[in-house]
């Protein structure tokens, strides 16, 4: 007797794209996945609002240098570098480097729940 094949599922950048750029935000709910992410490519001086989540968050930083914001605390991460911030502190991130800065964003929740300050 054989075991049926598991659901694997591809999900293309373009399905998932936000606005024109390549950052993209992937809503695990919608893909029976238990975690959600953003794909953000920024220029230099662009970033997010300052916002929380009723989750912790992870970003890992593919490429350039950011600034993040995490309660009233700063610190700069560059490629390699993982950051982590605790569920309802207020956060933001800022690419503070002279090119794209690249990095993921791992919710651990299966819906992305954002709640903006500014």
């Amino acid at each position: 007797m054989s075991a049926a094949a598991p659901d694997i599922t591809v999900v293309a950048p373009e399905e998932i794209r936000l606005g024109t750029g390549n950052s993209r935000r992937f809503e695990g709910a919608e893909h029976d996945a238990g975690v959600s992410y953003f794909y953000v490519e920024n220029q230099p001086g662009q970033g997010s609002l300052l916002h929380w989540h009723p989750y912790p968050e992870t970003w890992v930083v593919l490429e350039g240098e950011v600034a993040f914001t995490v309660g009233g605390r700063t610190i700069t991460a560059t490629a390699g570098d993982t950051v982590t911030g605790p569920a309802f502190v207020p956060h933001r991130f800022e690419n503070i480097g002279s090119g794209t800065m690249r990095l993921i964003g791992i919710h651990a929740s299966a819906t992305i729940i954002q709640t903006v300050v500014d």
